[in-house]
């Protein structure tokens, strides 16, 4: 029993030591599991290897008596025996971690959970590769040509292939599809025609589903927010429905409601578009040319944004803000151009409520826009254009999806804007940039133009300037004599941009689309309207406002006071310099691009090298001292060198496991 108890005492012990030595010598993070079974060899395997050692250097084993005089020897060889059979249990953890490591026991319910979600996303993702392969479009995931694929041999049947599989694929992907339609700086023809044709077919909610929804989010009953809500749709989307209502005050709004599987639908195909957006990018060279994974991952970002209406009521306080201002500097056009109110008490992550918008979108007003007078035609047209000129230059906030669809032909003769789950931002330094850029391009000066764009698009190195100045030039002094009423000037330019491979950022792109769309809608207002022609007068004065004397005085005093509080660090810094060079305590700390500290890293390093060299050198020596043996005889077998070498080879031994350890490390 007594016996038992210590045997399993030793173990436990033997169990604990090989993981402390791995953890605290080693620096080596492992499990307690495989610390106690590797304890446990070494407890099993010690005992036989002290034998072995003992019989190897002609000592007799526990079972013989053993001299007084070599006591000591036996038990010190029995020591080292021992201790090697430690070491060498430590580098076979350390090894299993290295190849295994271990890592912490996940919660069995939410193994389970993860489970169910990789099967239905697995279900899902084989379901898209099906529809993908069935318009055969397999080609744009793995590469390859099928049967059905070889049969589209030109550009126009594989964009009408990609077109039907986004429409069969669902709401995210007909989404994306239409996202990828206003990218042309990305999209070629004819795949950016073909995409503008995806249409959302939704099917409407029941009334009780659409009630349950807006009580849920707003927290109380619908009748004590609202008079009274039209249970029939005024409009039905893929991700909302739209309904007319009227607050307890009599005041008319629409609810845009969330529909109850949206963001959960959104959620699994994020991820499945990504893995896609990502195979199509490693594999083919459609992907790498339009830069899929890189959109794919803005557009899931932004889609997942604009479920959180509470983000789109900020994007409209913010484009009314815009437009109190641009009224407040031009009252002549005050209220030709409105937002609708948006009601935060009514309002929350899954329900809108707006001011009812009382018109029709412009791509539905042919009749009326046709019934005005050509001069109030004319003068909508021209402030759409000068206020959204100014929301892009002067305030750097706008409306990121303008189409014909988004601006509405009141009942009172004026314009309204609606929809803001896409805004636009653009910081002021690149607003001044893009500002340059457009009044050089609307003057037909292509040296100009072209320097201004390099100061917003990331171009390559080996981009031919050129090249690209003679296409810009070619695109401006065509636009300027061109009389018919198709075509941007600024989706030309993007073409331009694209067909040089330049990147153009985010935001920028955005805000080019809006001049392209936004020239349709004035179009659509007046057909032979000259944009270019128009907003040439209106550069200068949005230059004064984004360069203003008052804003460079203000820029020069911000600079000032930054460059004043500079100046008074440095007597303070000299007298602390001055004092470091009399205590002869001076010292440089280098760092890195990332500021990491350099000169921490070269002292790592330096030990690291002289760890190195020594553990190396305590390894040679041990074989030469067990090889070469001599010295004196401590009993039987056993000499004063062999030992010597025994013991210095297991501290090299060590040192070198450990310095293998760190390299592993951090190359994991």
């Amino acid at each position: 029993m007594v016996a038992s108890i210590l045997i399993s005492i030793s173990a436990v012990v033997s169990a604990v030591l090989v993981g402390f030595v791995a953890r605290r010598v080693l620096g080596t993070a492992v499990g307690w599991p495989r610390s106690i079974v590797v304890g446990l060899l070494v407890f099993l395997l010690g005992v036989p290897s002290a034998g072995w050692t003992l019989r190897q250097t002609g000592f007799p084993d526990v079972s013989t008596a053993i001299p007084p005089e070599d006591a000591w020897i036996w038990a010190g060889l029995i020591t080292l025996s021992l201790a090697w059979v430690f070491a060498l249990g430590v580098a076979a953890l350390v090894a299993s971690e290295a190849i295994f490591p271990t890592r912490p026991l996940p919660n069995p319910i939410d193994v389970v959970r993860a489970a169910l979600r990789q099967r239905k996303r697995t279900r899902r993702y084989l379901e898209i590769l099906a529809i993908a392969s069935r318009h055969g479009v397999g080609w744009l995931f793995h590469g390859g040509r099928a049967r059905v694929e070889e049969q589209l041999s030109t550009s126009e049947e594989r964009a009408r292939a990609v077109v039907a599989t986004l429409n069969d694929a669902g709401v995210s992907f007909v989404k994306l599809g239409q996202v990828l339609s206003t990218r042309r700086d990305l999209v070629p023809e004819p795949y950016l025609s073909a995409l503008a044709s995806l249409q959302t077919n939704a099917t409407t909610l029941p009334w009780d589903t659409v009630r349950s929804v807006i009580e849920g989010d707003l927290g109380r009953p619908i009748d004590t927010v609202f008079a009274e809500v039209d249970p029939h749709p005024l409009a039905a989307a893929s991700v909302a429905q739209v309904h007319r209502a009227r607050l307890l005050d009599g005041t008319a709004v629409v609810i845009k409601v969330q529909r109850p599987a949206a963001r959960a639908q959104v959620e699994a195909d994020a991820d499945i578009i990504g893995r896609l957006a990502h195979r199509a990018e490693a594999r083919t060279r459609v992907g790498r040319d339009l830069r899929i994974e890189s959109v794919a991952r803005g557009f899931t970002a932004t889609l997942l944004e604009e479920l959180d209406y509470r983000i789109e009521a900020r994007n409209t306080h913010m484009i009314a803000s815009t437009l109190e201002l641009i009224d407040r500097a031009e009252p002549a056009r005050r209220g030709l151009v409105t937002v609708p109110d948006v009601f935060p008490d009514a309002s929350g992550q899954r329900v809108l409520t707006m001011g009812l918008v009382d018109g029709t979108a412009l791509s539905d007003s042919a009749t009326r826009i046709a019934g005005l007078e050509p001069g109030q035609r004319d003068r909508l047209a021209n402030t759409l254009m000068a206020t959204v000129l100014e929301q892009i230059l002067v305030f750097g906030v706008f409306h990121a999806d303008l189409h014909p669809g988004n601006v509405l032909l009141k009942k009172d003769g004026t314009l309204g804007l609606i929809d803001f789950g896409a805004v636009g931002i653009i910081e002021r330094s690149r607003r001044q940039h893009m500002t340059a850029f457009l009044l050089a391009a609307l003057s037909e000066n292509d040296v100009a133009a072209t320097d201004a764009l390099l100061l917003i698009v990331d171009a390559p190195e080996d981009v031919d300037l050129e090249a690209f100045r003679h296409d810009i030039g070619v695109v401006l002094t065509t636009e300027h004599l061109r009389t018919s009423g198709h075509g941007s000037i600024f989706t030309r330019m993007v073409d331009v941009i694209r067909q040089h491979h330049i990147a153009l950022p985010g935001e920028l792109a955005s805000a080019f689309r809006s001049f392209a769309t936004l020239e349709g809608c004035l179009r659509v207002i007046v057909d032979d309207f000259d944009m270019v022609g128009r907003a040439l007068p209106l550069m200068p004065s949005l230059l004064r406002r984004t360069v203003s004397v008052t804003r460079m005085a203000t820029d020069a005093q911000a600079q000032a006071v930054i460059a004043l509080a500079r100046l008074e660090q440095i007597p303070r810094r000299l007298d602390a310099l001055f004092t470091g060079v009399e205590k002869g305590s001076i010292g440089i700390t280098l760092r890195s691009a990332d500021g990491e500290d350099v000169s921490g890293i070269l002292s790592r390093a330096t030990g690291e090298i002289a760890s190195t060299l020594v553990s190396i050198a305590a390894v040679v020596i041990a074989v030469v001292l067990v090889i070469a043996g001599g010295g004196p005889v401590l009993g039987g077998s056993i000499t004063l060198f062999a030992v010597l070498g025994a013991v210095v080879g297991l501290f090299g031994f060590l040192g070198l496991l450990r310095i293998v350890r760190r390299t592993f490390g951090r190359r994991g």
